[in-house]
């Protein structure tokens, strides 16, 4: 005889309802200026967590929500995925700020601090092995040495900023972005890394140092040649002031091809 399992019985599909997030991004003063509460000025873009209710929670109630692998797993990582997307949209702006230095030179389209990072990121990727030097180490510093620039802006010389008031405020946006991304073992090693390079105090450090007035320089001489400026102070700014056989060796190389081009436009 043959036998007839008994049907599956399967959960009826869920009734629409708004989505119970516990956590909503919202953004204001979006058009301000990079000028932050560190400026003693209106804040720039704010981060605001909302907390939601479940419809028909009691009021005060946490609504329940699926838990991911990370929460359920803390070894994965030490944030949870709203504070990540907080630090993440926060980090966008690096994508679209630009430098400060290119635009009071009226170059248009100016690169971002991203595009600048990222370059740096990529110079010490393709570096060549010093006795010593953590190239991983080195990639991260790129990566994080002008991360609180999403908060305070670019901050040049030209602002008549102090050299210690821009650390300071530097500092603060470097903690509360850590903070957006609720704290743990990745913040405080974006912290260490900053400081390290702030401080200059190792190879590594010293390494990158060379490199952002390496890109520096270099973008210098390309929008010399894209644009047709002159911008000197850019490498005046810089020159004698590399610390690492690499760094010189860039940058030496760099200054001869400037010196290649002015020559042909002379002829």
């Amino acid at each position: 005889m043959m036998m007839i399992n008994p049907p599956i019985r399967c959960p009826s599909p869920l009734h629409h309802r708004s989505f119970p997030s516990c956590f909503a991004l919202a953004f204001f003063n979006r058009s301000l200026s990079t000028k932050s509460v560190f400026f003693g000025e209106t804040p720039s873009q704010r981060l605001v967590k909302v907390r939601c209710q479940a419809p028909g929670s009691d009021h005060g109630s946490v609504p329940q929500r699926s838990v991911g692998y990370a929460e359920s797993n803390p070894s994965v990582g030490s944030a949870n995925s709203p504070s990540v997307i907080d630090f993440l949209t926060l980090c966008g702006r690096l994508k679209t700020t630009k430098r400060k230095g290119w635009v009071n030179h009226g170059i248009r389209g100016a690169e971002s601090i991203a595009d600048h990072m990222y370059r740096m990121a990529i110079m010490a990727l393709i570096a060549a092995d010093l006795p010593g030097l953590n190239r991983e180490r080195c990639i991260k510093i790129a990566l994080v040495h002008d991360i609180a620039e999403a908060i305070v802006g670019d901050i040049t010389p030209s602002d008549g900023v102090p050299k210690e008031e821009k650390s300071i405020r530097e500092q603060a946006a470097l903690n509360e972005m850590c903070e957006i991304l609720g704290g743990g073992m990745r913040a405080e090693e974006i912290k260490e890394l900053w400081e390290e390079y702030e401080n200059n105090s190792s190879l590594e450090a010293n390494l990158v140092k060379d490199f952002d007035k390496v890109e520096m320089i270099l973008q210098a001489l390309e929008y010399e040649i894209e644009h047709g400026k002159v911008l000197d102070e850019f490498f005046i700014s810089t020159a004698g002031k590399f610390q690492t056989e690499i760094g010189k060796s860039w940058a030496a190389e760099i200054i001869l091809r400037r010196k290649s081009l002015s020559a042909e436009r002379l002829r």
